[in-house]
């Protein structure tokens, strides 16, 4: 018999910190809080800088193969070499970031902000701060510091448990 309640807790592990990458954590994890879903979001290597203060996230084409931007009503892929040439980055990260702001997407800003009001307990890996350099007044107010301990405990009585 399948059970037709929403799950209690989710864990995510948040490993990625480009702009395009960003939103997926983000959006589940104040997509499950708003559903009443105890959520954590465990914060290691590059996607710990997704709890930084100042952000500059950008989107990197190269070796992003299913990159297709809407151009002329249709979609074009952009070739690893064309991806590869200087000033690429900035530019589809400016491309993606106008059609977002045209589309009214929340920036990851508003999702961090809405993930701290939903009560998402986000944890920034300890490891990755002292591997990283970083001091925990480069992050915003919110986040605990934990080990990979932390996030097993947590996980270990998870309903869900998703890697980013």
């Amino acid at each position: 018999m399948l059970d037709d309640t929403n799950a209690k807790s989710m864990t995510i592990i948040v490993t990625k910190g480009t702009l395009d990458w960003a939103y997926p954590p983000f959006i589940l994890a104040t997509t499950a809080a708003a559903m009443g879903i105890e959520t954590t979001m465990f914060f290691t290597f590059y996607g710990l800088t997704l709890l930084k203060k100042d952000l500059n996230l950008k989107i990197n084409p190269l070796g992003n193969s299913a990159m297709e931007m809407p151009m002329g009503g249709g979609h074009m892929a952009m070739p690893n070499i064309v991806a590869a040439l200087p000033g690429m980055t900035s530019l589809t990260t400016n491309m993606m970031k106008n059609m977002m702001k045209k589309k009214g997407v929340a920036s990851i800003e508003e999702l961090r902000e809405l993930a701290v009001e939903a009560d998402v307990n986000m944890i920034a890996c300890q490891m990755t701060m002292d591997l990283f350099e970083y001091k925990k007044e480069d992050m915003i107010e919110g986040p605990t510091l934990g080990g990979a301990a932390s996030w097993v405990d947590v996980a270990a009585k998870s309903d869900i448990n998703l890697y980013i």
